[in-house]
């Protein structure tokens, strides 16, 4: 009985083993044109992914978003020829079934890894924008500092306080971003102020001249001086002018030799730049004289410290010693 089943058994699988054999002789050909499909379409995604990076190579500076699109160009081709020489052997179900699984891991890991794919899709985004370059001057979201690193999942900034801090990708692309690098140039303001008795026109042309004398300054004939506000011991002035940025010798080193320069020059002048004063003008309309005020409260002052001697003079005038 157990030798019957075994038999069974064998034949079965012999029988089994020949359908493949003929499937497989018959779909020979279809088999060995699926092969050559797939390795042409290896050869093709090789081919394209190199011309692919060429040209975007000079698309992105980033050599990580280059080979991030690279990478996803080659994947999409060869992934392609798979599909199509799957379908020429006949596994059209393989195919879709394939196809609808890949569709459910891609939704659930874009779930999964939202911020991540946000930074990236906002990386690639700026890599086609370029709204700064590595060396560029930049300011955003309270960091301001040098580009140092474009990556895609987040840019790397050197402050000014010799800070590196890194801003995922989403953060620049979403929000204002100042970038001092783009037109090569950039306005310097100082305030200062100067006496109620000095001329304003007199001393903005003092300070026109004496900011233009330095070569740094550019654009000379926009340096302008203006009155901004009358404060409570001066009149509020503000220079601004022009500089290379970036470039030599920098904001606040500008900025620096100007200051000096305006003491000086105003000193030169005698142009006062006045310390906070207070001034007491008692005679104003709806006031009082300082000595009519004075008089007022010495007088009371005066009359008591009389009113109080009096009576001692009179007990004095009324002593016993003086009728005897």
């Amino acid at each position: 009985m157990k030798a019957l089943q075994l038999d069974t058994f064998w034949q079965l699988i012999n029988e089994k083993l020949e359908r493949w054999v003929e499937a497989s002789i018959k779909h020979l050909p279809n088999i060995a044109v699926a092969i050559f499909i797939a390795m042409a379409f290896g050869l093709l995604a090789k081919i394209v992914g190199n011309l692919a990076h060429r040209v975007l190579s000079r698309t992105f500076d980033s050599t990580q978003i280059v080979g991030l699109l690279t990478s996803i160009i080659k994947v999409a081709i060869a992934t392609a020829g798979i599909f199509i020489a799957l379908d020429f052997i006949g596994l059209r179900g393989t195919v879709t079934s394939l196809l609808a699984g890949a569709g459910i891991v891609g939704l659930a890991i874009g779930f999964a890894f939202q911020d991540i794919t946000e930074n990236l899709i906002a990386g690639i985004a700026m890599g086609v924008r370029k709204p700064f370059q590595i060396g560029d001057v930049i300011e955003a979201e309270g960091v301001f500092g040098n580009v140092e690193a474009i990556n895609l999942r987040n840019t790397h900034v050197m402050t000014f306080f010799g800070q590196r801090e890194i801003i995922p990708n989403k953060i620049l692309f979403r929000n204002i971003l100042t970038n001092y690098s783009v037109n090569g140039h950039r306005r310097v303001e100082v305030p200062v102020g100067i006496s109620y008795a000095d001329d304003p026109q007199q001393a903005a042309e003092v300070l026109t001249e004496a900011v233009n004398e330095f070569d740094f300054v550019i654009r000379k004939e926009e340096t302008g001086v203006w009155a901004e506000s009358f404060g409570d011991s001066s009149i509020n002035l503000l220079v601004w002018f022009w500089i290379e940025y970036p470039g030599e010798p920098g904001f606040l080193a500008a900025r620096h030799q100007v200051i000096v320069a305006i003491q000086r020059a105003l000193s030169d002048a005698n142009i006062l730049i006045p310390f906070p004063i207070r001034t007491l003008d008692f005679g104003a309309k709806g006031g009082e004289k300082l000595n009519a005020m004075l008089n007022d409260s010495v007088l009371p002052q005066n009359q008591t410290d009389d009113g109080a001697s009096q009576p001692s003079a009179s007990e004095d005038d009324n002593s016993p010693g003086d009728d005897s």
